[in-house]
């Protein structure tokens, strides 16, 4: 794996980020697993198999490479992270009933959701096992990790919280958002920025960036739910609808016109013309676009932290940064 990562010098192309994440994809399949009890290691091995993007470890690798980071630290703390990003799917999938990841059936809908909930620890263990490796800043890099698996689940409680809340305001849904997404993107960077030897004001930076830029990640995801189609995004679309999720585009809507909204949402279990409806009310009423200016205003933010960042790292968040938010899925 460590043939991509030392040409971090390079321009982040679609096809160095796509090199990048099939090489975590065979990093994760690779990973040594028992073959008993095949109850815990069989959904394991499953959920490694999948194809997902592997953002969170690509941008850790970009981060930290770009700062001087060791190749082997990056890939620990990257397979890492990445595993702690499977834990919350594996949990968060059981919670919403989604019946799809990546393009595969979620593991309570394959097996069941006692399987999927010990799967999902054994992930969560895996990743703390492979953290502990760095030799770089170890206690640190441990500490950090913790601190933001900590806030991912503050996020994910407040996500099943302010379900069919229609009292939760954009500011609530921003702290939601911040927390289960913001964070964990944010530990990508701080994790290169500390890997990397940089000073506290450096990594502080790294860290506001990749929570800045988790943020509008977020928002974006909110609205391909609604946009995108199921087959490009690989998961199931249209959950949020019928679970009431509190998102970006349903406090806007509610805050257009509440009344037209609920009575929009009242055959909500017709879930495909519901989704139907709902992208015309919100193209015909001006919500995506202040979705998508909104979206804007948060990468403007992040690409001013990155004045501040060192680089050749600046160039390559800039880079980074245009990739992952010009997407369709």
């Amino acid at each position: 794996m460590a043939h991509y990562i030392h040409q971090l010098d390079t321009d982040l192309t679609p096809q160095y980020i796509i090199h990048l994440r099939e090489e975590f994809n065979d990093a994760l399949i690779s990973l040594q697993l028992p073959e008993h009890p095949s109850y815990l290691y069989e959904p394991l091995s499953y959920v490694f198999s999948g194809k997902g993007k592997r953002l969170r470890p690509i941008l850790l690798c970009i981060t930290g490479r770009a700062m001087g980071a060791s190749v082997d630290d990056l890939k620990f703390a990257g397979i890492a992270v990445e595993l702690l990003h499977n834990f919350t799917l594996v949990h968060d999938d059981i919670m919403d009933q989604d019946d799809f990841r990546h393009g595969k059936h979620t593991i309570h809908k394959k097996w069941d959701e006692s399987t999927a909930i010990l799967a999902g620890d054994g992930i969560y263990v895996l990743s703390l096992s492979l953290v502990s490796k760095v030799k770089n800043h170890p206690l640190r890099v441990i500490k950090t990790f913790n601190e933001a698996a900590l806030m991912v689940c503050e996020g994910q409680a407040y996500d099943k919280q302010y379900e069919n809340d229609k009292n939760i305001s954009i500011d609530d849904y921003f702290i939601m958002i911040e927390k289960k997404t913001g964070y964990l993107i944010g530990l990508c960077t701080e994790l290169g920025g500390i890997l990397g030897n940089q000073n506290d004001e450096t990594i502080e930076d790294l860290k506001t960036f990749g929570m800045i830029l988790g943020t509008a990640f977020q928002i974006q995801d909110d609205m391909l739910e609604i946009m995108a189609n199921e087959k490009s995004m690989g998961k199931s679309l249209g959950s949020d609808l019928t679970k009431g999720k509190q998102t970006i585009l349903s406090i806007l809507a509610r805050q257009k016109d509440a009344k037209e909204w609920e009575k929009l949402n009242s055959n909500i279990k017709e879930i495909d013309n519901s989704i139907k409806e709902q992208k015309e009310y919100l193209e015909s009423n001006g919500i995506i676009a202040e979705v998508k200016s909104m979206i804007q205003s948060y990468i403007n933010q992040a690409n001013q932290i990155l004045i501040k960042i060192p680089e050749p790292c600046k160039s390559q968040l800039t880079q980074f940064t245009k990739l992952i938010l010009n997407r369709d899925h």
